[in-house]
């Protein structure tokens, strides 16, 4: 039976997300040795295949599985619910600040200008896009240069 249950319909994967990391952080925290069971309730799709926020989730949830920090078990394994997934959590999971980050990181590997990299997280804003360049940059994980007129950023 799950501690704690999430409902995801009517919700973009940018609003799902940092509602998601916020309770499976908070539920690990109030159970530090385990126990907490979350239920993530995303749906199947309107096609009933699998929609794209299910798939996002999931996807996002074998990475981090992959990486021991949660296990999860799809609805479908446990009573036949393809709208549902069962998720233990194990340690904490990253920030949507630090995924934003790493991010930027992975994208700067080639080195990109100030606007390239805003407008590829432009869904995140200049809010959040500009101060995680910032902090990388006091942080000596991201280089700036300057190429004639232009400033650009690389991972470092």
């Amino acid at each position: 039976m799950p501690t704690h249950s999430i409902d995801f319909h009517g919700k973009t994967w940018a609003e799902a997300l940092p509602e998601f990391i916020a309770l499976y952080n908070r539920a690990l925290a109030a159970q530090p040795g385990g126990g907490s069971t979350l239920e993530i309730i995303h749906g199947y799709g309107s096609t009933g295949a699998g929609g794209i926020l299910k798939k996002r989730i999931r996807g996002y949830l074998a990475r981090y599985a992959a990486r021991e920090l949660l296990q999860f078990r799809p609805g479908e394994d446990i009573d036949g619910n393809r709208g549902m997934t069962l998720i233990t959590p194990l340690k904490p999971l990253p920030t949507t600040d630090d995924l934003l980050a790493e991010q930027i990181l992975e994208y700067c590997e080639t080195p990109r200008s100030q606007s390239k990299i805003t407008g590829r997280f432009r869904r995140h804003g200049d809010a959040q896009t500009l101060p995680a360049i910032r902090a990388l940059e006091r942080q000596g994980r991201l280089r700036a240069e300057q190429r004639g007129k232009v400033k650009l950023y690389r991972a470092t």
